[in-house]
């Protein structure tokens, strides 16, 4: 059996379907994707743990429950071109890129941003196109995009984000504090914005033009 396979099947039985996430794709990426690959070597054996872990960089790998409920929100059905905001690992690049068409992804920390595409390239992905830069502001070159998800904390929604999601596509965001914020559903529909507390959550912080300044 390959490497953690158990693990990360047990991951999807455990948290992820019994606390409710119902879209079979999604948990099928989950089951799919390789997250220990994501994490440093010494951490491999926590990969599948029901906790975030730090990448280096002060920044973390989100808990599998979240990737989850965030990536179920965007209701990827695998026709979507999507922007994720934070590339982070990879990891979350890597589960949406089993759902979706296309995705485009930005890190501002080159560090990450460099291991990640290096990552993401021998994993064999095609569809996901890396970007560093401030992801506050989107990619608005490649809008609009029908999926958009953010994986740091802002303090409201940036406008540059809205302005890039096509009619009827859906942007989740976590909104708040530094330190505790709410994740939110955002989809545009006729020109509006209809928004959906989706649960709390802790991220780290959106730092950019339209987020948090740096400290």
């Amino acid at each position: 059996m390959p490497e953690f396979t158990k693990e990360r099947l047990a991951m999807v039985a455990e948290q992820l379907r019994r606390r409710g996430i119902r879209d079979e794709r999604v948990l099928a990426a989950m089951a799919k994707v390789p997250r220990h690959l994501f994490v440093p070597s010494g951490s491999q054996s926590e990969a599948y743990e029901d906790r975030p872990l730090p990448i280096g960089d002060g920044q973390t790998i989100s808990q599998p429950y979240m990737v989850a409920i965030m990536t179920q929100s965007l209701n990827l059905t695998g026709g979507e071109k999507v922007l994720e905001i934070g590339t982070g690992s990879g990891y979350q690049t890597a589960v949406l890129a089993e759902l979706a068409r296309e995705v485009f992804t930005v890190e501002r920390l080159f560090a990450l941003y460099q291991k990640a595409e290096i990552r993401l390239r021998n994993l064999g992905y095609e569809n996901i196109h890396c970007r560093l830069g401030d992801g506050s502001i989107g990619w608005p070159e490649k809008a609009p995009f029908d999926g958009l998800l953010v994986t740091a904390g802002a303090p409201e929604v940036p406008e540059a984000l809205k302005s890039q999601l096509a009619e009827g596509g859906r942007l989740v965001i976590p909104v708040g504090s530094r330190y505790s914020q709410s994740l939110l559903k955002i989809e545009r529909v006729a020109g509006r914005f209809e928004t959906e507390d989706i649960t709390g959550c802790v991220f780290v912080p959106l730092v950019g033009e339209g987020g948090w300044r740096e400290e």
